[in-house]
């Protein structure tokens, strides 16, 4: 049973460079039509995953601050009678800083959003215009001043190891974040993925990447600052008070089930994977034949499952039971974790183990990419 909600918003203010969706105009939006298909989609998941409260709720996409408060109200209502809220729910608003409007954010409260994640990115204008950003750090700055007004918890993130930097520019620009005194940071190296603009800026030579030890370096600089500041890793890339991790994502991390409505949203579901429709006219469409936008739905294999679970797990600080798992999944134990290869990095202190359970270290989550290839078991990562 889903103990989580994923709702997808895919429309954004204007032109975005980064909106999957050609950048859907926000007074174009037929609001009446998308609360109805969104609706329904969310009574589809509850007959299949009902029968309990739920933990967490998450609004993401395009600008879902741009949401009107009206149309979250009335999808808030319908989740709580449909599923019940557990105390202390958490629901979280994504909130793009180039689009943030005082009166929404303050309406979108009084409705119920308790947190918000701002895409902050960087608090530097020249690093902005390098991530294709369309706001400045003053204008990030003055979102995040909104949502510390309006919101009992926010979360912002940034982008480090970027071409060049040094040990020095990252620590003044996180001291700075940490003084703004959040409960829960997301810092993320800048990574090149194949297929994006920055693996094409790369092979045309306009930037070179951070080597692979600078960015180790950074990594330990910033583990050791937020731990100093209160806000320890809980995950390889988040950082937050005691108390205050982000319960959507650890939903995810420890593999748990949720509901992903929306156009292209995906979800978690008693062994399935769901993937909504990623086009909204397509995913319109199906909601008004079928009663949802699913474009899949897939029964994962107990190995596939299994996989997703150490892919996920081993992220977290807390790392994994592996007794637990096996039960899950009814796998034995060795077919999930190579126990040589554990137990030489855990004497390479790169991975730790208490028992059943197996995590890797603060050392080695630098390494992690390599750690899971080595640890996992090859026919679980090959599915």
């Amino acid at each position: 049973m889903a103990r989580a909600l994923y709702i997808h918003w895919p429309f954004c203010l204007a032109k975005c460079p980064y909106c999957d969706f050609n950048s859907h105009v926000r007074d174009q939006v037929d609001h009446a039509a998308w609360q109805a298909a969104l609706l329904a989609e969310m009574r589809h998941e509850h007959a299949i995953a009902g029968g309990e409260a739920l933990d967490s709720i998450f609004f993401g996409g395009g600008t879902p601050s741009l949401m009107p408060p009206a149309l979250v109200a009335v999808l808030l209502a319908e989740a709580e009678r449909l599923w019940g809220f557990a105390e202390g729910i958490e629901i979280t608003l994504e909130g793009n800083p180039s689009s943030v409007e005082a009166a929404n954010y303050a309406a979108l409260a009084a409705c119920g959003i308790n947190r918000v994640s701002l895409g902050l990115q960087s608090l530097d204008d020249g690093a902005l215009r390098f991530l294709g950003r369309l706001h400045d750090a003053d204008e990030g700055l003055r979102a995040l001043d909104v949502a510390q007004q309006n919101f009992a918890r926010v979360s912002f993130d940034l982008i480090y190891a970027l071409p060049g930097q040094t040990p020095q520019q990252w620590e003044a620009q996180l001291a700075r974040a940490l003084g703004f005194g959040t409960g829960h940071l997301s810092l993320y190296q800048l990574t090149i993925e194949p297929g994006t603009r920055f693996a094409t800026m790369v092979r045309q030579h306009d930037f070179t990447p951070l080597d692979d030890d600078a960015a180790a370096d950074l990594y330990e600089l910033t583990g050791s600052m937020t731990e100093a500041a209160g806000l320890p890793a809980y995950e390889i890339s988040n950082y937050a008070r005691p108390g205050e991790e982000s319960r959507h994502n650890l939903t995810y991390w420890r593999y748990q089930d949720y509901c992903g409505i929306g156009p292209g949203a995906h979800g978690r579901r008693g062994g399935m994977a769901t993937v909504r429709h990623k086009k909204p006219e397509n995913w319109l469409a199906a909601v008004a034949d079928r009663g949802s936008g699913l474009s899949e739905e897939r029964a994962l294999t107990p190995t596939e499952q299994a996989s997703e679970a150490l892919l996920m797990g081993l992220r977290l600080r807390e790392g994994i039971d592996l007794a637990v798992l096996a039960g899950r999944f009814g796998l034995a134990g060795s077919a999930l974790i190579d126990a040589d290869k554990a137990a030489f990095y855990a004497r390479q202190r790169l991975v730790w183990q208490e028992g059943s359970r197996i995590g890797v270290t603060a050392q080695g989550l630098s390494l992690l990419d390599g750690l899971l290839g080595e640890l996992v078991r090859p026919e679980l990562v090959a599915g």
